[in-house]
């Protein structure tokens, strides 16, 4: 049995991969500017410029769509973090160097916007957001639950992780976008989401030829990310309140993760149809396919709870209004 590759040449073999699909986004992406997606007119000055401070009536959004727009901003807003993470996990030579300072770009576009959405049309307490996001960006993060492994050079688990997060996202902001009420917003996350989902192709295009180079190795990498999914607002600010009120209302859920998210990124790998892994490799698709059996009674679990609860609600406001 041949010895397992390192992080730096699995890299070294996979540069004209990333070096082809780096060309392939930059033929492929839209070039837009933040400032044509917020709705300037109406915005006004706050009271250190002689105007009137945030109250909570000025807000147009609902419970649910201010508590999706905060959790997508502030995930964007740790940019730093995630830069950080792209530096040490794939590198800044050749290819690679041009990736991430191009993905860097294109993901601070998504907050800028956001923001200037937010404070223009007083969605939400300005104050209350800056103190998030100082919170959350001094935090950081790191796709594994492990603070050593936050820092641990890990190839493999960075490009499988990115592939499944940037999909995530992709699917939270679009879905944001329809509970918005608001056809500017709406259009905004729009193109948002289509930012996600073309990085979110790079790093799937890498993953893939990374399964093709070290099938058993790439195979690892993609189940642990799939056992071990961290979405990348945890530790945020209220973020177990808002990610459940987001579930609740079908932005992002664990049928959304499984059908949306997992599901057709293992189907486009042929994870499950693949003939090249090594008997130890043929071993950990089995346990992640057991995985995948269990999660799936999870989220009709959790369907049959939130179809009860909705319907308890329902019944309640029926019998107020009565």
């Amino acid at each position: 049995m041949s010895r397992p590759l390192t992080d730096r040449e699995i890299r070294s073999e996979l540069e004209p991969v990333a070096a082809a699909n780096v060309n392939r986004h930059e033929a492929a992406v839209t070039e837009w500017n933040p400032h044509d997606y917020v709705p300037w007119e109406r915005g006004r000055n706050f009271a250190r410029t002689g105007g009137v401070d945030w109250s909570p009536e000025q807000s147009q959004l609902s419970d649910v769509a201010k508590a999706a727009m905060v959790t997508n901003l502030l995930t964007e807003d740790n940019l730093p973090s995630y830069h950080r993470w792209a530096v040490e996990q794939l590198s800044l030579d050749g290819a690679w160097e041009a990736w991430v300072g191009r993905w860097t770009a294109e993901e601070n576009r998504h907050g800028i916007v956001i923001r200037d959405y937010l404070v223009v049309t007083r969605g939400v307490d300005p104050i209350a957001l800056e103190q998030a996001r100082m919170q959350h960006v001094t935090n950081g993060f790191g796709p594994t639950a492990d603070e050593e492994a936050k820092h641990r050079p890990d190839f493999l688990l960075s490009v499988a992780y990115a592939t499944f997060q940037e999909l995530a996202t992709r699917v939270s902001h679009r879905n944001t976008g329809k509970v918005c009420d608001d056809p500017v917003a709406d259009r905004m996350l729009q193109r948002i989401a289509a930012d996600e989902n073309l990085h979110m192709v790079f790093y799937r295009n890498m993953c893939s030829a990374a399964l093709d180079l070290v099938p058993d190795q790439a195979l690892e990498a993609v189940a642990d990310v799939v056992e071990n999914f961290r979405m990348p607002g945890l530790g945020m600010p209220n973020f177990r309140r808002n990610s459940v009120l987001m579930a609740k209302h079908g932005i992002y859920d664990p049928r959304l993760h499984m059908d949306e998210v997992v599901k057709p990124t293992l189907r486009k790998w042929r994870i499950f149809d693949r003939d090249d892994f090594t008997s130890r490799g043929e071993q950990r698709r089995e346990q992640l396919a057991t995985y995948l059996e269990s999660l799936e009674h999870q989220v009709i679990r959790f369907e049959e709870q939130r179809d009860r609860r909705l319907a308890r609600e329902e019944r309640n406001r029926a019998s107020k209004a009565g």
